[in-house]
């Protein structure tokens, strides 16, 4: 499912149009973003939760060349699932 076809979704199920739906989920998603970004984590109960993870720095090889390259440190967007989504899927 990609956003077009999330944001149809989402608007039928709420009873809104296309166009708020896709306001919302722009705002959700940019909402979440920023709290990553602030060194927050978001909890959505039932659904899971967002955090940042530190990504140590490693060796690494060029696939191309197979010469050794180093891989800087970075910090990567987790999602964890909670238990209802889970369940849900299973």
């Amino acid at each position: 499912m990609n956003k077009s076809e999330l944001v149809a979704k989402v608007a039928i199920e709420a009873g809104v149009s296309q166009a708020e739906a896709g306001r919302v989920l722009d705002a959700i998603t940019k909402t979440i973003g920023n709290a990553l970004k602030d060194g927050d984590n978001v909890a959505l109960v039932g659904f899971g939760s967002f955090q940042v993870t530190a990504k140590a720095a490693r060796a690494g090889r060029n696939p191309s060349t197979g010469a050794a390259i180093e891989i800087a440190a970075r910090n990567a967007p987790t999602f964890k699932a909670g238990k209802a989504l889970k369940d849900k899927v299973n």
